[in-house]
């Protein structure tokens, strides 16, 4: 299509997207009650399995009817169970569960560093901004955030010494705001020096108050915008909250070729050099895996994104089972369609508050093996070295420590 015609381009997005979509089920097994149905043409080397669901990421979620339409078409057996999240499924941003999930993590985080985030201050940085799903509901949940500085793909917003209550009601209503970004934030109630600032600046110049509270040198009188989200990044606060796409944060002994994030190569920093005491990542790798391995060696508390981000999976596997559950009523009669979406609806807080229960229980349990883990090593290794020696682990894969390491370890504590 013409670049200028967005239409145009938005029609073609979809279409590439239905024959995707189409692509993957017609090599896909089917079920007819207890059938299975083979594709039609297909040479098979592994057994019956009919289980294919849509996780949309990044901003698709929007295309689950349009996946859906096209397994109803295709009569697949799941139906509108096929892709979560779509006109009949649960918003998890309305829920706010993905966030809610990771911020879990965050309260045992600091639970175990002795500090209560829903009733005392602490300090935040972060990547996105209020209108992003991730990122504006976790920085509403907590009526003691005091945001100091956050960057999206436009602006960098810096609040270097910000009134936690004035400054919630401000990213609530940010949040409520369509489409907003940091410039809608009242310049009134950001503190003395500063500021809202564009990513397209050629260099942007620091207050006295902007080089205080992201520990930047004395001398440093401007930065580029790009220097000036690194110090964003290492900032001296308490948490790194990460709402964003992209990977911000890696190992010392890794390239930035090696993470293949080309977008944010000039603002990567390294896991050694982070000066916040927790992560808390409701967005996917923002964090290498060797990234978080180093921060965590240097006194950050961390988990894998996968932990901290896994309530909207959860959520989406709750919908599908159950939808699953009640299709052969729907299918028999006995509940209609429209019953059976305000039967889904009506759970909406129940499955939010079993999912969260999940991300509880799922950090109590890491926060006891990271205090037994000294005394555990030489268990793990035995694990490590059963599973390798099965076939079911590579360790290398994993970025587990060698033999070598592991003695080393011991040796430490």
């Amino acid at each position: 299509p013409d670049p200028a015609d967005r239409e145009a381009w938005l029609a073609a997005g979809v279409e590439a997207y239905e024959a995707f979509i189409g692509g993957l089920l017609s090599v896909t097994d089917n079920r007819d009650g207890d059938t299975i149905i083979a594709p039609q043409d297909v040479v098979r080397h592994d057994d019956d399995d009919p289980y294919l669901v849509v996780a949309a990421d990044k901003g698709t979620a929007t295309f689950s009817d349009k996946a859906n339409a096209v397994a109803r078409r295709e009569g697949f057996w799941l139906d509108d169970a096929f892709a979560s999240g779509g006109s009949n499924g649960y918003d998890h941003k309305a829920m706010g569960i993905t966030a809610r999930g990771a911020w879990e993590s965050v309260k045992r985080h600091f639970r175990e560093l002795g500090h209560d985030t829903q009733s005392d201050d602490f300090t935040v940085v972060g990547v996105g901004d209020m209108s992003g799903d991730v990122f504006g509901n976790g920085m509403l949940l907590s009526e003691h955030i005091r945001l100091v500085a956050a960057f999206d793909h436009r602006d960098i917003f810096i609040d270097p010494n910000p009134d936690a209550a004035a400054s919630y009601a401000e990213r609530r209503r940010l949040f409520e705001l369509p489409r907003s970004s940091w410039s809608d934030y009242s310049r009134d109630l950001i503190s003395e020096g500063g500021g809202v600032f564009s990513r397209s600046a050629k260099q942007i110049k620091l207050t006295p108050q902007i080089r205080e509270a992201l520990g930047i040198d004395d001398g440093v009188e401007t930065m580029t915008p790009n220097d000036l989200m690194r110090a964003v990044l290492l900032a001296p606060v308490d948490l790194f909250w990460n709402g964003g796409i992209g990977t911000y944060i890696k190992a010392s002994d890794e390239t930035n070729a090696e993470i293949g994030d080309r977008a944010n190569d000039a603002v990567r920093v390294d896991g050694r050099d982070l000066r916040v005491r927790v992560i808390g990542e409701g967005g996917n790798l923002g964090v290498s895996q060797r990234g978080r391995i180093e921060a965590a060696q240097h006194g950050v508390s961390v988990n894998t994104d996968a932990i901290d981000n896994s309530a909207g999976v959860d959520t989406s596997d709750h919908e599908v089972n159950i939808k699953i559950l009640l299709a052969d009523a729907v299918r028999d009669g006995a509940l209609a369609l429209e019953e059976r979406n305000e039967l889904l609806a009506s759970m909406t807080d129940e499955v939010g508050s079993k999912v969260l229960r999940h991300n509880t229980d799922q950090n109590t349990l890491l926060g006891n093996a990271r205090v037994q883990g000294p005394q555990m090593l030489h268990v793990h290794r035995r694990l490590i070295a059963d599973l390798e020696s099965d076939g079911f682990l590579d360790r290398e894969l994993e970025f587990l420590p060698d033999e070598a390491e592991i003695d080393r370890r011991l040796e430490a504590g």
